[in-house]
């Protein structure tokens, strides 16, 4: 049979792709190896999330003496909570299959999938038959991996990946966690929450390179106060595992000694034995699929959407891409748009933020005014006893159009949106400051961060 669309890939991206596409009529296929839902759903976004949320239930437990409750003898059973998390993925991946079987009429083959030619999809099926899938067009969408240094040591036991921390059954004492990055800050977060030392290894100069450097610098100083050990600056020259302890050596000599060690370096993405170089689709230096804006390959009818792509590698990138692809398909030319997408970070507190920082906006030449608001000030983070942080808002000095919003604190990932919200349709300053917030809310600091840029803030 002949397809509109086949898809290689259910995550994120894949999905969007193949609902979309069957919204509009296009008869869809989509081919996944493993489960639906990909990286995000099954080893990521979704499950370290319920593992978050367990940390602030603990967290809330052992401050509830602040309000007034006393509450002794309390436990934490971990394989409980791991019980839970794969709970909420397996509840999860079925409401997938149900949209995507029952709902949409999408058939879904379980299986891995290549390209044979241009329209052609070889799929070599989880029961082990072979099949052919003729397809008018390819969307490639099979997302990336932990990143490996052999030096390392990998073993998947004592030395794990993001994969395996989360099949954890037993808390370790000590963790070591080698990468600063939005992975290994999130894990440490976690799990110091739950009582284990943890030290993050970093590289470059501070955690979480990618975020505005005020927002990491206030996470960094916050995560050390929980009792995190962070070193920068620092390298792991080799790693020494005798099946008991794993000891990582840095660069100048001083050893630290964990139960664990977590490898959290960045993903690689998953291009392999796709077929792409013999049918001619071009890729980067770093093994990525070149795509144009409209999420087109070199060769015509094959797109690729999500983490192979390289772009932007969060779950919503490749949601959005996958619309854009589909759009393109059916005939409606739309552009990928990079400009306003948010970045969140489940930490405690959590870090999120939207357009530039203050130095992307210098290497562009624009001028800008800040303003800072902190939640110290805010009525309803010190009632909700969570007060540390702040919101940032850079704005062109010219113009007063908001460029970039940072925030550290309470809820960070769900005000972040309204900022998304006001670079995306232009909005200044004054006119997310004229906006009337309700109080008491977390809200209101992004008010009072504009009034703040122009020096009225008025609660600081």
């Amino acid at each position: 049979m002949a397809y509109k669309v086949v898809v290689i890939g259910g995550g994120p991206g894949g999905y969007t792709a193949a609902i979309r596409a069957s919204q509009l009529g296009a008869s869809v296929v989509l081919v996944e190896k493993e489960q639906l839902g990909g990286t995000c759903l099954n080893w990521g976004c979704i499950p370290t999330k319920a593992l978050v949320g367990g940390a602030e239930t603990l967290a809330t437990v052992k401050n509830a003496g602040d309000f007034g409750i006393e509450v002794q003898d309390f436990t934490v059973d971990y394989s409980k909570l791991v019980e839970r998390k794969d709970k909420v993925v397996q509840q999860l991946v079925k409401g997938l299959q149900f949209l995507l079987n029952k709902k949409h009429k999408i058939e879904v083959i379980n299986g891995v999938g290549k390209i044979a030619a241009p329209g052609k999809v070889a799929v070599s099926t989880s029961d082990g038959n072979e099949m052919e899938l003729e397809a008018e067009n390819i969307i490639l969408a099979t997302g990336s991996s932990p990143a490996l240094i052999p030096a390392l040591g990998y073993d998947g036991e004592k030395v794990i990946t993001s994969n395996e921390v989360l099949d954890l059954k037993n808390l370790p004492n000590e963790m070591v966690i080698i990468g600063g990055g939005v992975i290994g800050c999130e894990f440490a977060s976690i799990f110091t929450e739950y009582g284990v030392k943890v030290t993050i290894i970093e590289a470059l100069p501070s955690i979480l390179p990618m975020v505005d450097i005020d927002a990491a610098r206030q996470l960094q100083s916050l995560l050390k106060r929980r009792g995190v050990s962070i070193k920068t600056k620092a390298k792991v020259e080799n790693v020494q595992n005798d099946g008991d302890k794993v000891t990582a050596t840095l660069e100048g000599g001083e050893t630290i000694t964990a139960d664990k060690m977590l490898i959290s370096i960045g993903r690689t993405f998953n291009t392999d034995d796709l077929g792409l170089k013999e049918a001619g689709v071009e890729l980067g230096d770093k093994g990525e699929v070149v795509v144009n804006e409209h999420l087109q390959t070199s060769v015509p009818g094959i797109y690729a959407i999500g983490d192979i792509t390289n772009k932007i590698q969060l779950a919503h990138v490749a949601s959005a891409q996958g619309l854009v692809a589909v759009d393109n398909i059916i005939g409606k030319t739309r552009s990928m748009d990079y400009r306003v997408v948010p970045n969140c970070i489940f930490t405690s507190p959590e870090v999120a933020g939207v357009g530039l920082t203050r130095q992307q906006a210098g290497e562009q030449g624009i001028k800008v005014k800040a303003g800072k608001f902190p939640f110290m000030a805010s009525g309803k983070a010190q009632a909700m006893g969570e007060a540390n942080g702040f919101v940032k808002m850079l704005a062109d000095a010219e113009t007063d159009k908001i460029l970039g919003v940072h925030i550290v604190g309470p809820h960070a990932s769900d005000l972040i949106s309204e900022a998304a919200l006001a670079i995306q349709l232009g909005a200044t300053v004054e006119q997310l400051a004229n906006t009337i917030h309700a109080h008491p809310t977390l809200a209101e600091a992004l008010a009072e961060a504009a009034e703040a840029v122009h020096g009225r803030a008025i609660n600081v």
